[in-house]
């Protein structure tokens, strides 16, 4: 398993994912996408971490976070859609980070395909 000796800190579904994208990989490009998309990932706990801070300081961290710009200024504006759109994303975060993470994977993919 390439995927547990490159990126032990994967779980779930984020790790099964990965593994199907760099199961054809020749092994120096599993190591530079390692690296890669260490960098660029979003931990799920800091997710759910920013989204608590947003629930009882500034909403819509979270969101500018992962790049929903638009998102994240509703949510300021609104105080997360009054604290209802805030609370579904604490309870989806593991969701809302895999998403991103997804993103980002196969940004890398192509990137180094090409």
């Amino acid at each position: 398993m390439k995927i547990f000796e490159y990126l032990p800190e994967l779980e779930g579904d984020e790790a099964q994912y990965v593994r199907r994208l760099i199961e054809e990989l020749p092994e120096e490009s599993v190591k530079i996408f390692a690296k890669m998309y260490r960098a660029r990932r979003k931990d799920p706990i800091l997710l759910l971490i920013l989204a608590l801070i947003g629930l009882f300081g500034v909403a819509g961290i979270h969101r500018f976070f992962v790049g929903h710009i638009g998102m994240g200024i509703l949510y300021l504006l609104t105080a997360g859609l009054c604290f209802i759109g805030t609370i579904v994303d604490m309870i989806n975060y593991r969701n809302f980070a895999f998403e991103y993470n997804r993103k980002v994977a196969k940004e890398i993919i192509n990137d180094l395909n090409l």
